[in-house]
């Protein structure tokens, strides 16, 4: 077997191969810097594998969108391989390209994902009013044993994590809050700002977002498995709806299930800020649940709580939306469940800026 060899020849600007271009043929490439290649000989080329048209063409075309030299002497399967491996690889540096935008591609590229995503919502919402509007007229039809269901999975199921993490934050609050407040015997206004937290940010804030990680990509992941095993298709042909059979339930329970998780996180926190407020700043239990009953006004409880609706349907209407987008495979199920996550929380920190300007604004 003849060694691959190549030179190049200035008066024609050829690059002449010959010999068997296989993978270790690199080392025979001459330097071609400063030189443009016209034609590619290779009259004297014994064997030729994709490896070896690949070094070839690599050689004389810098970049894979640049257009390819004169083939001249090949024979026919010689040059059906490298015609092959030219077209591959326009292809593949075409992707890598495409993976790359410049800055104000990438701009553009988002801005238009954020409207598909704002428009494909607002026509989510307007189906789903629909049929809630032809439910609402038929009783009988409304899935309560799926609604049970979906209670106990979003609230009871939540009922652990929400009371630990609002305990363990209205002691780390109430800590903090205190180790300052004894700087100026200022010692039970600790209470004061405890509640003020607990009650209107805190609690309605990390329980919706405890509810948009644990629930909100559950409704996705199966909402989007049903689609992937095409159990959706099966709920159709049997002239059901897919809204009032996976969505609606979900959606109410989240309703249901949300502002009673947010009470039982006030009194979690509560809770956690008065063993903190006894054990560093010696306000005893009785004097606590005092100094509560005296500054805590109706509003401040039910600012919060009602802030919990507001939250659940958002988290329904992204959950349920991304689990019915689902295009058929795998990834795409793992990338709408995170994009569930994301959305959720862009939204809750979102209304939850809104509602404290139109609290402010309104006095209350």
């Amino acid at each position: 077997m003849t060694a691959a060899a190549a030179h190049f020849d200035a008066a024609q600007d050829a690059l002449i191969a010959s010999g068997a271009w296989h993978v270790d043929a690199a080392a025979a490439l001459p330097r071609l810097s400063g030189h443009s290649v016209r034609v590619l000989d290779g009259a004297a080329i014994t064997q030729l594998d994709t490896n070896g048209a690949w070094l070839l063409l690599n050689a004389v075309r810098p970049r894979a969108s640049d257009p390819l030299p004169e083939l001249r002497g090949f024979q026919p399967q010689h040059l059906s391989l490298l015609n092959l491996v030219a077209q591959h690889a326009a292809v593949t540096a075409a992707a890598v390209e495409a993976q790359q935008p410049g800055v104000l591609e990438a701009t553009g590229l988002g801005a238009m994902a954020l409207w598909r995503n704002f428009s494909g919502l607002v026509n989510f919402i307007g189906q789903l009013s629909i049929e809630l509007a032809l439910l609402i007229g038929r009783p009988d039809n409304w899935r309560w044993r799926e609604l049970g269901a979906q209670v106990n999975a979003v609230f009871v199921g939540a009922i652990p994590i929400v009371i630990g993490m609002m305990f363990l934050l209205g002691v780390v609050f109430a800590y903090l809050l205190g180790d300052q407040a004894q700087q100026y015997g200022a010692s039970i206004f600790v209470v004061d700002g405890l509640l003020m937290a607990i009650l209107r940010e805190i609690s309605p804030v990390i329980v919706a977002v405890l509810i948009a990680g644990r629930s909100g990509a559950a409704i996705t992941a199966q909402i989007g498995t049903m689609k992937v095993n095409e159990e959706i298709d099966a709920i159709t042909t049997l002239g059901l709806s897919p809204l009032a059979v996976l969505v609606i339930p979900r959606m109410i329970a989240l309703l249901i299930g949300l502002p009673l998780l947010v009470f039982i996180g006030d009194i979690a926190g509560i809770l956690g800020g008065m063993l903190v407020a006894h054990l560093q700043l010696d306000i005893s239990p009785h004097l606590f649940l005092e100094r509560t009953s005296s500054v805590l006004e109706l509003k401040t409880l039910l600012v919060g709580i009602l802030k919990g609706p507001v939250f659940a349907v958002f988290i329904a209407l992204i959950a349920c939306r991304m689990g019915l987008s689902v295009s058929r495979d795998a990834r795409s199920v793992g990338a709408n469940t995170t994009s569930t996550v994301v959305q959720s929380l862009v939204a809750i920190i979102v209304l939850n800026a809104i509602f404290a300007v139109m609290f402010v604004q309104l006095n209350i």
